[in-house]
Formats: C-alpha cells, sequence, structure tokens
C-alpha cells in the first residue's frame, strides 16, 4: 500500500467512524464506562452510617479517633484497546477482512473515548507484545492509532492473550477500560480450569473493567462444500488437504467451533467480563450497542 492509499484509507475510516461515534455511541459510552472509576479524596472523622469499610485504621490509630476515607468518581477516564494482530486477522471471506473490521471498530472506541476527552492507547500483541501506544487525548493521537490499525505489521504471527493481559497489567496501574479485540484463536486462552482465580483474564478483570469483542469470518464458524480443499493456517504455515465434500467433515468442523464459543462464554461469564461477537458481514453497530448496554 502506498503513502497516497494508506492516508485515502485514514480519511475514510475517520469520517465513518467520527461520525458513529458522535452521533450513536457517545451517549452510550458516557453513560456506561464514566464515572465507574472510585478515587480517593480525603479523610474525615467518622459519623454515624458511615460504612465500616471504609474506615482508615492507620489514621484512626493514629489520631486515637475513627477516620473514614472519602471517594469520588472519577471523571476522566483511561481506555485501553488490546488489538489482535496475528497471522489470523487477515483471513475473510465477505465483506471484509478481520483485520479491516478490528480496525474499524477499534477506531470507533477510539473517537467515542476523545468525544468525552477521555485518554485512549493501544497494545498491539501477536504471540508477543508487538507494540504499545501510551493513552493520550485528542484527534490527531487517534488518528495516529488509525495510521498504525492500517498499517501495522507485526513480527510474528501466533496468539498469546495471557502475555498480553499480562504486560497490560503492568503497564497501566490505575483503572483503566480495556476493549481486548481479537478473533480469540488462543487454544490456551479458551481453557476453562477447575480454578479460575489465577487466570490471567480473572486478575485483569479484577484489576480493570475488561471487555472482549470477538470479530470472526462466516467460514471460521462453518465450512462450504466446495471438495477438496488446500488449507494454510495463518499462524503456524501448517499445510493440509481437507476434503469438504465429506458431511462428517464439515459437522466436526462447525461442532469444534461450537465447543470453542461455549468455553469461551463460560470463560467470560465466570471472569465477570461483557463480551460480544461480530461475523465480518455483520453490522458492528448493533453489537457495539449491545455492548454498551449490557
Amino acid at each position: 500500500m502506498t503513502s497516497e492509499e494508506l492516508l485515502k484509507r485514514v480519511r475514510k475510516i475517520e469520517i465513518k467512524t467520527r461520525g458513529l461515534s458522535r452521533n450513536i455511541f457517545a451517549g452510550e459510552y458516557h453513560s456506561q464506562f464514566k464515572g465507574r472509576g472510585m478515587a480517593f479524596a480525603e479523610v474525615r472523622e467518622y459519623q454515624p452510617g458511615d460504612d465500616v469499610r471504609t474506615i482508615d485504621w492507620n489514621v484512626t490509630a493514629r489520631l486515637n479517633k475513627p477516620y473514614v476515607k472519602v471517594f469520588e468518581e472519577e471523571r476522566e477516564l483511561t481506555v485501553m484497546l488490546l488489538i489482535d494482530v496475528s497471522g489470523s486477522r487477515n483471513f475473510g471471506t465477505q465483506v471484509q477482512t478481520k483485520r479491516d473490521m478490528m480496525a474499524e471498530v477499534a477506531a470507533t472506541l477510539a473517537f467515542s473515548t476523545i468525544e468525552n476527552n477521555d485518554k485512549v492507547g493501544v497494545l498491539f500483541f501477536s504471540d508477543h507484545v508487538e507494540k504499545y501506544i501510551p493513552p493520550k487525548k485528542g484527534k490527531r493521537h487517534v488518528l495516529h492509532i488509525i495510521h498504525e490499525l492500517l498499517s501495522f505489521e507485526p513480527t510474528h504471527t501466533g496468539t498469546d492473550i495471557n502475555a498480553a493481559l499480562h504486560y497490560f497489567r503492568n503497564a497501566q496501574k490505575r483503572r483503566t477500560t480495556a476493549f481486548l479485540i481479537s478473533d480469540l484463536q488462543d487454544d490456551q486462552f479458551a481453557q476453562v480450569p477447575a480454578r479460575i482465580g489465577s487466570l490471567p483474564l480473572t486478575l485483569t478483570s479484577r484489576k480493570h473493567d475488561m471487555n472482549v469483542i470477538q470479530i470472526y469470518d462466516q467460514r471460521d464458524a462453518e465450512m462450504p462444500n466446495v471438495g477438496l480443499l488446500k488449507v494454510k493456517d495463518a499462524e503456524t504455515g501448517e499445510r493440509l488437504w481437507i476434503d469438504t465434500a465429506n458431511e462428517r467433515v464439515r459437522q466436526q468442523y462447525a461442532r469444534d467451533w461450537q465447543d470453542r464459543q461455549d468455553r469461551l462464554e463460560a470463560l467470560f461469564t465466570r471472569c465477570g467480563v461483557r463480551e460480544v461477537s461480530i461475523r465480518t458481514d455483520e453490522d458492528y453497530v448493533k453489537a457495539l450497542m449491545r455492548l454498551f448496554n449490557s
């Protein structure tokens, strides 16, 4: 892609997604995420009716009187977009690739963020952390993010969501509203162990407000009957032949997909994480509205 072509794509996606964020999502974003965080303001003497859980025991012991911590809503949010740039994002058989859909969804969220005068940052990951863009405000910053969404090429092709979550927790010390945007093609991430408390997703959701947006293609979920087909794994490079004319093969493929989706749904439910799945030929506006209103 030439520089001129890239600039045209940046401009096109800016016009579309900025309009959506301003006219459709701004109110939903504000009501859903604004004011969720609580910041420490001061301490004052205990008064009848105060929640005993807010007692500041250090100050109480020092002054020999009960004191409580007073909190206020944080009016400014930090939003982080955790974006999967593994090899499988380049797959697409319908209207657009998963990569293009991810870019539009991320750009819409970024513009929604700056419309509310909040900060937005990005973490690109594959099976390594590929690039970290610290949170900032402003249109110029969002245009830089869109440019990176369209042009960034990773050095690795695999997927390790847990490693990305670990990096994110260390990078963002204060509570953050985070959106994980991925096709979730990561077998290790999709496993649901009996003890879930130490999972990276659990640890992250305890510290941050986590949201998962799964972008997938129709052919991720179902295999067409096109006879003998040679396929290549975009992340491992493995090649194999599949007899798609065999109905049992197609049925097993669909069952494997549904089993993975069921495991992911169980994982998100147990971790207390909101999620939405968007197919590349579907309207992502309705899907994001469902996420914002969940």
